[in-house]
């Protein structure tokens, strides 16, 4: 592998990468899935501190239940809106979309876990968590769930 390929799976080269970075279009679709992941975010933190303080809910299974919750609403904005134009078949896009976010809620799980072990509540412990895993949630989405068919 020469210096200009960046090492990936399919072998992307510095120059498609780049023009991907140039790209304006790219640019529109990440802020829309950040509007989308804002909305997600406030459904989840609403949720979760529902089934902490309401249900009397652990912090893990609350963080799943408000997850589920979550997950649904990003899904459907994310297919009507931010990859309106790279729609797949509805049931298999969505087991897409829901395979790259359960694989993120595993990356949450751990970091919420180990933010209230170092002494942090579990509602900012949680907020953190989303804000950090969501790079992980667009590239997988982005790439996968909702990439461009051929």
């Amino acid at each position: 592998m020469d210096e200009g390929t960046v090492a990936t799976g399919q072998g992307l080269d510095r120059g498609r990468v780049d023009a991907a970075l140039r790209r304006r279009a790219n640019w529109e679709q990440l802020v829309k899935f950040c509007v989308v992941g804002a909305t997600g975010y406030v459904v989840n933190l609403v949720v979760y501190a529902t089934l902490l303080e309401r249900v009397g809910l652990h912090y893990v299974p609350a963080a799943i239940g408000s997850f589920l919750v979550a997950v649904t609403n990003n899904y459907v904005w994310n297919r009507l809106w931010t990859f309106r134009g790279q729609r797949g078949h509805l049931v298999f896009q969505g087991l897409r979309f829901l395979v790259v976010s359960t694989t993120a809620l595993g990356a949450n799980l751990l970091v919420l876990h180990a933010l209230v072990q170092a002494g942090l509540g579990e509602v900012v412990s949680q907020a953190l968590a989303i804000m950090l895993v969501t790079p992980v949630n667009f590239i997988g989405n982005k790439l996968w769930s909702f990439r461009h068919r051929r």
